[in-house]
């Protein structure tokens, strides 16, 4: 098929098209699908490369999407000490009294669970029955469990009910994670957690993204939301120069956690 009038935007959009439906993919396919030189589509995968949508292989021959994670059990026994330490620092952006509002996740989880050693009079929101569970054990805190559709490997409440539920409510803070973040945003594997995330963000006054190094340039199947609409990012280490610079033009403020 002969498609050598397409626009880069639009040779843009049918590449990751065809990454999604294939997983990977050559560039000799793309090329011939797509219907330009292989080098044009080489000079296409590495600026989606640069901006994070896609993971290019050696030599560029073949991409792939980030497509899929870990059980949270299984998230929680990695990356431990670094969990820990945007856990405690996440933890301290929050104010005496505040609402907040925190989804599912392992590292999300973690600022729950620092959290819940402070006496902050906080109310607290969740689709986590972790997150609800750890903060219902401090007195001080008001937690609000919401409805919907229970999604094991994930151990939070999904669906339109929790979406819904979400909207009834004002927050001071929503406190998220992401299964990658590039320049374009934070995004996620599961579309019933970015809708999820979307909501939370949308009710809050304010938004921190809490997310280890290891999902630095990923991209998943939704994103979320753009850099401008995420306040705060909670890190345990320095991201390259293309997303630094990326959150710094959209007034996201870097809090970098590293290694003492």
């Amino acid at each position: 098929m002969d498609q050598g009038r397409l626009t880069k935007k639009e040779r843009h959009a049918l590449i990751l098209s065809e990454v999604r439906r294939s997983a990977s993919i050559r560039i000799s396919k793309l090329a011939r699908r797509i219907g330009v030189a292989g080098e044009t589509i080489r000079r296409d995968l590495i600026e989606l490369g640069d901006a994070g949508l896609i993971n290019r292989t050696y030599g560029g021959a073949t991409i792939s999407l980030v497509t899929s994670e870990p059980v949270i059990s299984e998230r929680g026994l990695t990356l431990v000490e670094e969990r820990a330490r945007i856990g405690r620092g996440a933890a301290s952006l929050v104010e005496k009294g505040q609402i907040v509002m925190i989804d599912g996740g392992s590292t999300t989880y973690e600022v729950a669970r620092n959290l819940s050693q402070l006496k902050r009079d906080l109310t607290i929101i969740t689709n986590s029955t972790g997150v609800a569970s750890v903060a219902g054990a401090n007195p001080t805190f008001r937690v609000l469990l919401c409805p919907g559709t229970y999604d094991s490997r994930e151990g939070s409440v999904l669906g339109e009910d929790t979406v819904e539920f979400l909207r009834r409510y004002n927050a001071d803070v929503a406190i998220i994670g992401a299964s990658g973040i590039s320049a374009d945003g934070p995004s996620d594997m599961i579309s019933g957690a970015a809708a999820v995330k979307r909501a939370m963000i949308s009710r809050s006054l304010s938004t921190v993204l809490v997310v280890t190094h290891d999902k630095f340039g990923r991209s998943s199947l939704e994103r979320i939301c753009g850099l401008d609409d995420i306040a705060d990012i909670v890190t345990d280490s320095e991201p390259k120069a293309d997303l630094r610079t990326a959150a710094e033009q959209a007034g996201t403020e870097l809090h970098v956690f590293a290694a003492g």
